[in-house]
């Protein structure tokens, strides 16, 4: 009699099966979870589009602060105000960020980025008619017109993690910042390229330039195909604003943004004056400044993939220790070595800074409360830049170049603290039984 044939299942051969099922199955969700955050090709789209926007838009900036306290020196009477200008232009970028944001809740982020490449547009020229008519206050419209524009550009960053599942938003945000790289090449090269263009009126042709870049920018904004903001459900635009202002990770992304960002604006208008001042030459300091730029933009290369890598906090806090390192170079001496290592240091900081508190920032909302939370943000940002400028050059005949530096290092430390203690407390609460 012959004995049945045993039928074995993979339970029978391995106890360990489940085991290694189950980490197959988990693996698998792993590599479908990583899928997904990958971006689609129309998002992919999107992002280029973006990149390209944010190379021509984000070049503006540099022409202005380039040339508006030349320019205003040049104009004014009064050499005191030789850098409302520049003032101005950061003023208008923070006085602009809640009425882009309305524009954008209202109409969609692409007819808010159009309006403002026009203004753009508009903007430069008014500032070289102004310089053509030797007009200062002309010229001081044109460049606090600019700040729209500057505020819409500052925008590109959150469209780009708003189309982004929340594991690439890192990624999304620092791809955009790559375009401030292309621009801080492209702002400095239309000065050179343009300043002399039109001999009667020095510096005129270079806001012109500004202009043309700006209209080249209209049909790169027209190509973007940004999905509209949501519908404004039964609970209304979702939690009131100062709710989510006054939750801890908020208030802890605002700080880092804002110390981060007006600790790097306060140091970079002083350099070059106290470089001149100490000696060397005024090329020595637009190299240095254009080195501090360059070090802003270059590491949004990898910047998005370190966030990964370590997370948001330590990213953020990596940032600040860095702005810390600078003050210490500085401090270090008055040599080129300690001004232009300073303003490199000072540069990545801001980078890996910057883009940790902007994405701490996009897990602070929900969809429907993105618009006036990432308004509220920035103008909490670019009023403390504002005031940076305001006051930077005062300080520095005031109380000397060592004393700015100086006072990095109490803001940087409470910064620290808050970052430290967010971490703490959210782990804390993770492990509480639900």
């Amino acid at each position: 009699m012959s004995t049945p044939p045993v039928v074995t299942t993979d339970a029978a051969v391995s106890p360990s099966a489940p085991n290694a099922a189950a980490n197959a199955a988990s693996a698998n969700a792993a590599s479908a979870a990583a899928t997904a955050a990958e971006p689609e090709p129309s998002q992919r789209r999107n992002l280029h589009l973006l990149v390209a926007a944010q190379s021509l838009g984000g070049a503006s900036a540099p022409i202005i602060i380039s040339l508006g306290g030349l320019v205003g020196q040049m104009l004014s009477t009064n050499t005191a105000l030789s850098t409302l200008p520049v003032s101005l232009y950061n003023l208008g970028v923070a006085l602009s960020t809640i009425p882009a944001a309305l524009i954008m809740r209202r109409m969609g982020r692409r007819m808010a980025y159009l309006l403002g490449a026009v203004l753009g547009l508009v903007s430069g020229l008014i500032a070289a008619w102004g310089i053509a008519r030797s007009d200062f206050v002309m010229f001081c419209v044109g460049t606090t017109m600019a700040g729209f524009y500057g505020a819409c550009v500052q925008s590109y960053r959150f469209a780009a993690a708003d189309m982004a599942a929340p594991a690439w938003r890192p990624q999304a945000i620092s791809r955009v910042m790559v375009g401030g790289l292309i621009a801080a090449v492209i702002g400095p090269q239309v000065v050179i390229w343009t300043r002399d263009a039109l001999p009667a009126a020095p510096f005129a042709g270079s806001f012109f330039g500004q202009a043309a870049l700006a209209l080249l920018a209209v049909p790169l904004i027209a190509l973007l195909r940004i999905p509209p903001p949501p519908a404004v459900t039964a609970t209304g635009s979702g939690r009131p604003l100062s709710e989510i202002a006054l939750t801890p990770k908020f208030i802890v992304a605002v700080t880092a943004g804002v110390v981060t960002f007006g600790l790097m604006s306060f140091v970079m208008t002083a350099a070059p004056i106290a470089m001149v001042g100490c000696g060397h030459t005024v090329g020595e300091a637009a190299l240095g400044i254009q080195w501090h730029v360059l070090a802003m933009f270059a590491p949004s290369l990898f910047t998005g993939r370190l966030i990964a890598a370590i997370g948001k906090y330590a990213m953020t806090a990596l940032g600040l220790v860095l702005i810390a390192a600078a003050a210490l170079m500085s401090l270090g001496g008055l040599d080129l070595f300690n001004f232009w290592g300073g303003l490199v240091l000072l540069g990545v900081g801001w980078n890996f800074g910057f883009i940790g508190a902007t994405s701490i920032v996009t897990d602070c909302y929900r969809p429907e409360e993105r618009s006036k939370v990432q308004a509220l943000n920035d103008f909490l940002v670019f009023g403390t830049v504002a005031l940076s400028s305001f006051s930077s050059g005062r300080m520095l005949g005031a109380a000397g170049w060592d004393a700015i530096n100086l006072m990095m290092f109490p803001l940087v430390a409470v910064v620290l603290v808050m970052l430290g203690g967010l971490r703490w407390h959210e782990g804390r609460m993770a492990g509480r039984p639900a």
